[in-house]
């Protein structure tokens, strides 16, 4: 009774892991997107990124990101050991290869926290990718939460627009637009999941592989 007909094999979801980026413009809202999905407990490995760039208040090395002088960061480039790397507003910026293999090869999702110009980087290398922008209500929110920052002055804050500008300009290349609204990091952050829920049960799963 139980082979009656049956002559092919049930197929189910396949968990392949996956590399998810979350981007979007400066001060959208990317690190409280990412601390916030960090205090859901959520199996993932999140990425920390290096920078050569001073601390800022209340940032911890090696857990915010790893900060390193210019020329160790350049000696890193030179041997090839980030995933990206990018000068940005003046200081430079990577992702540790070996960080990334490590946990994909473990099998975790691999979570990464990255501006649009790392997000381009991270798609040519890994088409398979996940690219996640974040964005706002409105301009005029946006615009307030840099001025709250307090960390720009006039000038960089005006360097900080254009350059969103170009950024939203970028959009073809993301697979998913989320608004990240004040006060709705919740709403946010179940859309999020979702969207990688989703793609754990995609018929042709996606495989990312680089050098």
């Amino acid at each position: 009774m139980n082979d009656i007909g049956i002559d092919f094999e049930l197929k189910q979801p396949e968990h392949a892991p996956l590399l998810i980026v979350i981007s979007g413009p400066s001060g959208i809202g990317k690190d409280t997107v990412v601390l916030g999905m960090k205090k859901r407990d959520l199996p993932f490995h999140f990425v920390i990124t290096a920078t050569n760039r001073q601390p800022r208040e209340n940032e911890v090395p090696g857990k915010d990101y790893f900060f390193y002088s210019e020329e160790t960061f350049e000696k890193m480039i030179a041997d090839g050991e980030f995933l990206e790397y990018a000068w940005v507003y003046s200081n430079y910026k990577g992702v540790p290869k070996s960080q990334v293999k490590k946990a994909l090869d473990s099998g975790k999702d691999v979570v990464m926290r990255l501006d649009v110009q790392g997000a381009q980087t991270v798609h040519n290398l890994c088409p398979d990718a996940i690219l996640i922008f974040l964005t706002a209500k409105s301009k005029a929110e946006w615009i307030q939460r840099l001025r709250d920052r307090r960390s720009e002055t006039d000038e960089e804050l005006g360097v900080r627009i254009k350059t969103a500008k170009e950024e939203y300009e970028t959009l073809d290349i993301f697979d998913y637009i989320v608004a990240n609204e004040a006060d709705k990091l919740d709403e946010t952050l179940d859309v999020i999941e979702s969207i990688i829920e989703a793609e754990h049960h995609r018929v042709n799963p996606r495989r990312v592989q680089f050098e």
